[in-house]
């Protein structure tokens, strides 16, 4: 067992430590304006103002800026143990509308980690109102986010 596995604050301090190293390589996440809010072992808050940019020919945000955002959070989530983890499948429901000038918060959270591979669920709201589903299937690569912060290899 690693340190930040033993220690909930090691793995917090881990979990900070990734997502300031992806954050000035996510160059999407910020040519859309998202924020993370928080960040922590096996979750991410991440939040995005709907531009008038990013509204569909409904006048309505586009569903793929808002699989981004869900996808974004599900990054950050998934990456938050140091270990190197891409998505290796994804899938959402598109439950209301969300409008221009509405604040989107996309919500990680692990459901179940094993070996290379990891479930996700992210939850989109705007104002209280669930605005989305995204649960996204992790896989582990090698590498880790921050190069020597931590030895540990797959379980």
């Amino acid at each position: 067992m690693t340190e930040a596995q033993s220690d909930p604050a090691a793995a917090q301090a881990l979990a900070e430590a990734a997502a300031a190293a992806m954050w000035p390589r996510d160059r999407a996440a910020q040519a859309l304006g998202m924020k993370i809010v928080r960040v922590a072992p096996g979750s991410a808050l991440v939040t995005m103002t709907v531009r008038a940019d990013m509204t569909n020919s409904h006048r309505v945000c586009h569903g793929g800026m808002i699989f981004s955002l869900a996808d974004t959070a599900f990054a950050y989530a998934c990456n938050s143990d140091n270990r190197n983890t891409v998505a290796a499948a994804c899938h959402i429901d598109f439950l209301a509308p969300a409008e221009e000038g509405e604040v989107l918060e996309a919500e990680a959270i692990v459901r179940s980690q094993a070996g290379r591979t990891g479930v996700y669920d992210v939850t989109v709201r705007a104002g209280g109102r669930n605005i989305a589903l995204f649960r996204g299937n992790s896989y582990r690569i090698a590498g880790e986010v921050v190069a020597g912060a931590q030895a540990a290899e797959f379980a």
